[in-house]
């Protein structure tokens, strides 16, 4: 018997933007397709119904595929790495959603989708890839249904009940708050393109921003542990830089130093700063802001204070995840993704030390956090 040909799987996403996620996952199969005649892989669909559905063929035919692209955005992305974490298969991505905003901190083509194909047979062909961090976020205790105002269920968009277990993986930022909330007006907003949603949804959500009432646990990057409440607007747990199509809400972190990066903010701002922040989030100095609140971890544990308000469901890459309690950790290098030999090569050239650069800039002690 010869030995068996490579096989890449691919997973689209039909139900997004009126069809035409559907139309994209065609024409990324057939450029896959032709391109394994020349380079001797073949390529097999497994999109599913919806996002579940995708989610389940992927784990359950594991066994028969060698890699594995999603096409779509940073929900996408997420479905991909839960279906792959772990188990060393790469995952090539075809950023063509809303957000992209993990796929713009790989340095991958965004919205390009001629260009992210050739960079992905491009990767397999030269064997190129990264090793990345993601953030698993578990809960804390076994979760009950959780009900509204009303009395009635809280369901997701996709009228599922919140409750039960959460244990995902993520790529991006796990958002707890005002974040949180952006994030979902931006999901049901009818507005044209990702960055417009999020930016009015920004406005939105700043003008009747709350105060959630947090409990973290943080075990910190030298391995000390901090404990203590946190009442603010918003707490994010990010492994990534982006948000909402370009905002760097979290500019010192690294997609490979095995760490999370807990931001949030110290104070209810006021319209200048929040004016401020939203300009710094554009230029990478959010972070030297005293509103914002920031250290490195390794592992947090967030539970609801006695104070504040109820913290909104959280969210993670776009997607629904449930309520607290919860425990967040870096998983060190858990996720494969194919980049092409340029991007590598980029990456490689990005350290610890442009990092450390700008926490000294922004004034920061890159262990506790705090002003110096």
């Amino acid at each position: 018997m010869g030995e068996a040909k490579t096989m890449v799987a691919l997973i689209g996403n039909p139900v997004s933007n009126k069809g035409w996620g559907a139309v994209v996952g065609e024409q990324v199969f057939t450029m896959l397709a032709e391109a394994g005649q020349r380079h001797g892989f073949d390529v097999m669909d497994l999109t599913g119904t919806s996002f579940d559905d995708s989610l389940t063929a992927a784990r359950e035919n594991r066994a028969l595929y060698d890699y594995l692209v999603v096409v779509g955005g940073d929900g996408m992305i997420a479905l991909g790495a839960n279906a792959v974490c772990g188990s060393g298969i790469p995952l090539g991505i075809v950023a063509v959603g809303s957000g992209n905003d993990f796929a713009r901190g790989l340095k991958l083509p965004v919205n390009r989708v001629k260009t992210a194909v050739e960079g992905i047979v491009g990767a397999i062909a030269c064997g190129t890839y990264l090793d990345v961090d993601m953030g698993r976020v578990r809960s804390t205790e076994i979760a009950c249904m959780v009900h509204g105002e009303s009395g009635e269920p809280v369901v997701d968009e996709e009228g599922r009940p919140v409750n039960g277990l959460i244990d995902r993986y993520y790529a991006g930022m796990l958002n707890c708050g005002l974040d949180a909330s952006i994030n979902d007006r931006a999901n049901h907003s009818r507005l044209p393109g990702g960055s417009a949603r999020y930016a009015a949804a920004v406005l939105v959500e700043i003008a009747r921003m709350k105060q959630y009432g947090y409990h973290v646990k943080a075990t910190l990057s030298d391995g000390t542990v901090e404990e203590h409440d946190i009442i603010a607007p918003m707490l994010t747990v990010a492994n990534a830089r982006y948000i909402g199509g370009g905002l760097e809400v979290s500019p010192y972190s690294l997609l490979d130093d095995g760490m999370l990066d807990l931001v949030w903010l110290n104070c209810k701002p006021n319209v200048g700063q929040c004016a401020k922040a939203l300009s710094n989030a554009y230029n990478g100095r959010l972070l030297a802001s005293q509103i914002f609140s920031w250290k490195r971890v390794r592992q947090v544990e967030i539970t609801r204070a006695h104070e504040g308000d109820e913290p909104p469901v959280l969210m993670a890459d776009g997607e629904y995840v449930g309520h607290l309690p919860v425990t967040v950790t870096a998983q060190a290098k858990a996720l494969r993704v194919l980049v092409p030999p340029a991007v590598a090569n980029w990456h490689d050239s990005r350290s610890e030390e442009h990092i450390m650069a700008a926490i000294e800039r922004d004034g920061r002690d890159p262990v506790t956090g705090e002003f110096i």
